[in-house]
């Protein structure tokens, strides 16, 4: 797409604002209103932006509304999680326009559900799926795609739902979450903090500088590869924290702890913090030494990154009832850190992966032009 650049600069600022006036464009763009009403007319022109009404200034006179055209397109965002696939498609200004969820297994049918309600005038202008593994670059030609078997089946079944020649990126589930309790969630106003995930799995995201830290193998967070076992008669095995830390291995140590005349053992972490919750005391102390081994990932990740803030998150890690445990635990082990259940539970990932297809669909049309301040 061939725009002028203050016709992509003024473009992005209507993207990030949904609706504004000349003005208001003008100064979000850091440009002059000549050149801002040319470029508006360019954006017109091309279906990309359009009157949508007025507003009655404080002189009394009204100024023409913007929005975006049925021209600007949509995005889609996918969290390819371990058991559930949830989908959105959103305009570039952030409007949902369809959403769906289903089993893993069905994600291909859910993605071509959700693009077949998307406006037919809206061309698709860019994809991010979120997986629960590192992400690296294929052969050549063949773009993004997960590093290892914990998502690449699953990814590549879902692919063969999205449109060809649409610009797909992968990111990090945890990535996603933690960028999206950064923006909407349990870390707006912090900058610099660490994203805690425990469920079937375990992952920390870390922001610094408002940014996500990926580091050179895209890896940085993988606490699954902390060596764990770590003392003089045991080495290491492979991703043993997160053997340890699952979800599945909690049940079997409560299973294992279960007394015998308190009945059936809980088969679901959900049962079993509910049980925690209303006093029992085997299920209590299940759920107590758990806390206390995430209590001990969190002093890891402090005393690495000194992060201030520690988000938890995850079907378990998002329990508040973890909370005492694990800010006990963290304070007998290091320096004063805040410690928060996550604000968006299991809509996080797929709220933080729409954040980045949003900004990744103004790159396309913008051609990655900057926005001046």
């Amino acid at each position: 797409m061939h725009l002028s650049e203050s016709a992509r600069a003024v473009f992005a600022v209507l993207a990030a604002a949904g609706t504004a006036t000349r003005p208001q464009l003008a100064a979000g763009a850091g440009l002059s209103k000549p050149t801002v009403s040319s470029a508006v007319a360019e954006l017109e022109a091309a279906g990309l932006a359009a009157c949508s009404g007025t507003a009655s200034g404080g002189t009394g006179r009204s100024a023409a509304v913007y929005a975006l055209g049925a021209a600007a397109g949509a995005v889609l965002a996918v969290d390819l999680g371990p058991s559930r696939t949830q989908v959105r498609g959103c305009a570039l200004d952030g409007t949902l326009l369809a959403q769906g969820t289903g089993s893993r297994p069905d994600a291909a049918d859910v993605v071509s559900k959700v693009l077949s309600e998307l406006p037919a005038s809206a061309p698709l202008r860019a994809v991010v799926v979120a997986v629960g593994d590192v992400t690296t670059r294929g052969r050549e030609g063949t773009g993004e795609r997960p590093a290892t078997a914990k998502a690449g089946p699953a990814f590549d079944a879902m692919a063969v739902a999205l449109p060809p020649g649409v610009p797909v990126h992968l990111e990090n589930n945890v990535n996603c979450a933690a960028l999206a309790e950064l923006h909407e969630g349990a870390a707006r106003g912090r900058d610099t903090f660490g994203y805690l995930r425990i469920g079937v799995g375990i992952g920390l995201g870390v922001v610094i500088g408002g940014q996500v830290l990926r580091g050179a193998n895209h890896a940085a967070g993988e606490v699954a590869r902390l060596p764990y076992p770590w003392d003089e008669d045991r080495a290491p095995r492979h991703e043993g924290l997160e053997e340890h830390l699952g979800a599945r291995s909690l049940l079997r140590r409560a299973a294992d702890a279960w007394p015998q005349a308190d009945g059936p053992c809980p088969r679901t972490t959900e049962r079993l913090f509910a049980l925690a919750d209303t006093g029992h005391p085997a299920a209590c102390d299940v759920v107590g030494r758990h806390a206390a081994d995430v209590g001990r990932l969190a002093a890891a990740a402090t005393a690495v990154l000194d992060p201030g803030l520690i988000v938890l998150g995850g079907d378990v890690g998002s329990n508040p009832q973890l909370l005492p445990g694990v800010r006990a635990e963290l304070a007998r082990l290091s320096w004063p850190t805040e410690v928060v259940s996550s604000a968006l539970g299991d809509s996080g990932t797929v709220v933080g992966a729409t954040e980045l297809a949003v900004a990744r669909g103004i790159q396309t049309v913008t051609d990655g032009v900057p926005v001046k301040h």
